[in-house]
Parts: C-alpha cells; sequence; structure tokens
C-alpha cells in the first residue's frame, strides 16, 4: 500500500448511486472469515510475494487455480514493470477473474497481491533491506476476494462480477507517486472487454487485528455515490468496523480506476502499525476483521439489481 498524499486530480463527472435497500428475500450467502484467514495464511507461507522471485510465481499459481476451480474465467494480464524500490524490471501479472461474463450488469472488486521489496519503515534498521512478509498488506484484501470467488461457485451471483488482483503496487518511491500502482494503471490503460463495471471497490490492509475503515478522502471525493452505497451498506449490517468519518486522502490503486471513468472507492485501514515492516505477519490480523469486510462485499453483489 502506498503512501498517504496529497495532490489535485482533474474533476471527473462520475454517476452517483444511492445505497438500494435490500431486496426482500434475497438470499445472501455467509462468508467465512476462518477460511479467508486460512487463503491469507497460504499466501503467506509461499514467502513475501515481491515480483520477480520464487514465491511471487507460486502464488500466481496458486491464485489462478483457486479461481479457476471456483468456476471463474480467468485472464492472465502481463506486463513489465520497473520497481523502483529495489530499481530493477519485473515480469508482472493481473489476474481477472470474471463470474457471469454473460451479463452485462457488473460490478468490480480489486486489490493487490504483490508485497514491497523492502521493509524500509521497520524500527529495526537491520531489517529496512529485507522484504515485507504483507499479510495485511496484501494478503487480506486477497483473501477476501479468493474467498468470495468460492462464494460465487455454488450461489451464481445476480450481476456480472470481475475480481481483479494487480500486481506491481507496492514497489515505489515516497518520492515519486508515478512508480506505484502498476498493476492498476496498465489495467487502466488496458480493460478487460467484459462491460465496464457500475462500479469498483478495492480492498487494501483490511486484515489488522484492531480493524477501522474510515472513509478515504479521494472515495468521498470523487466517488461519493459509492460511498453511500458501500458505507451505508455496512452500517445497515451493523458492521461497527466501518465508520463514515473522513480517514486518510491516499494514493492507491482506485485512483488509476478513477481516472479511467470508473467510480471507485478504497476500502482501507491505514493506521496499522506494522505497515512496511516485517512484522506484517498472520498474527497481526485476523479472521473476524476478514469476516466483516467479505460480509459487506457478498451483500454488495448479491443486493445489487441486475
Amino acid at each position: 500500500m502506498p503512501w498517504p498524499f496529497m495532490m489535485m486530480i482533474s474533476a471527473l463527472l462520475l454517476m452517483s448511486a444511492a445505497a438500494p435497500p435490500p431486496k426482500p428475500g434475497v438470499p445472501v450467502p455467509a462468508f467465512s472469515g476462518a477460511k479467508a484467514f486460512a487463503l491469507l495464511e497460504r499466501q503467506c507461507a509461499f514467502g513475501p510475494r515481491v515480483p520477480g522471485t520464487p514465491g511471487h510465481a507460486k502464488c500466481l499459481e496458486f491464485m489462478t487455480a483457486e479461481l479457476k476451480a471456483c468456476g471463474a474465467s480467468v485472464v492472465p494480464q502481463r506486463f513489465q514493470g520497473f520497481l523502483a524500490v529495489s530499481k530493477r524490471r519485473a515480469d508482472m501479472t493481473n489476474l481477472i477473474a470474471s463470474f457471469r461474463p454473460e451479463l452485462k450488469t457488473r460490478l468490480l472488486f480489486c486489490a493487490h497481491w504483490d508485497c514491497r521489496a523492502f521493509a524500509d519503515l521497520d524500527p529495526d534498521p537491520a531489517n529496512r533491506k529485507r522484504p515485507v512478509p504483507g499479510a495485511n498488506d496484501g494478503a487480506s484484501g486477497t483473501a477476501v476476494l479468493l474467498q468470495a470467488a468460492a462464494v460465487m461457485k455454488t450461489s451464481p451471483p445476480p450481476v456480472g462480477v470481475d475480481l481483479v488482483f494487480f500486481d506491481g503496487e507496492d514497489g515505489g518511491l515516497e518520492s515519486d507517486l508515478s512508480t506505484w500502482c502498476l498493476g492498476s494503471r496498465h489495467f487502466a490503460a488496458n480493460p478487460s472487454k467484459s462491460a465496464a463495471p457500475r462500479y469498483a471497490v478495492l480492498l487494501d490492509m483490511i486484515g489488522d487485528r484492531d480493524l477501522s475503515l474510515p472513509v478515504e478522502v479521494n472515495s468521498r471525493r470523487y466517488a461519493s455515490g459509492i460511498v453511500d452505497l458501500v458505507w451505508g451498506t455496512a452500517r445497515r449490517l451493523g458492521l461497527s468496523a466501518f465508520s463514515s468519518a473522513d480517514g486518510y486522502e491516499v494514493m492507491d490503486d482506485h485512483l488509476e480506476l478513477i481516472q479511467a471513468g470508473i467510480p471507485a472507492v478504497d476500502v482501507i485501514d491505514l493506521d496499522y502499525p506494522h505497515w512496511h515492516t516485517t512484522q506484517d505477519t498472520p498474527d497481526k490480523c485476523s479472521p473476524q476483521s476478514l469476516q466483516s469486510v467479505g460480509t459487506l462485499v457478498l451483500h454488495l453483489i448479491y443486493e445489487a439489481k441486475p
């Protein structure tokens, strides 16, 4: 997850989406935080998923197999990117997993799955050239989407759903905003053949044991209607981790989608003391946090109007 920032973006005209009331009798499947947590641990077991490393390659193979087993149409979007933090180029892959590809009404949920090459915020200087394990920063959002895919295998959604796993998000420099979010930038410049989504929800750093999810400032600024939908749904469901107060202004993958004309919001907890350190490990995350976010995702999907 890159650094908070203050910057101006040219204004975009985005369609607002008011939160629809739930349809009476619509069966929303249950989300298993325990199964999502097992998927988080599985990713971390491969080691840090830094592009160009064995752990990255093994995790890509695992994710691809999982999504295909869930019945998704899976398209790898391969590209080369420059990891500025480690001053090298690497092969990268966005994974696009589509459910009900025949439907024109679509929702997009996304997360980044790569890890940062150097733990440059580690309190111990000796660790600052070691990679970040990425349990929360990468694996948490990915785990929720992988478990959502497992749910959609047995309960087909009422609308088309695209799950996008961005690579190359976390290799940037604080001094150069253009070096972050390589996967979402590539995705935005090379859109998939699916119909444009109604909106997008980005999940980033959502596994913290002490989860707090205020509204990210750019999300409210550029996609206020989607903020109303997402946080309004969380409030209706009694998901206490979500707060309608404003949080940080964050440069993240959702901004690339917004600039491409897709209303997008960032669900993120940036108050995470282990961010960009070697202590970003599974024990700092919890199944309950994943369950809270996963429950929201499933309600957004299964309560959507075709």
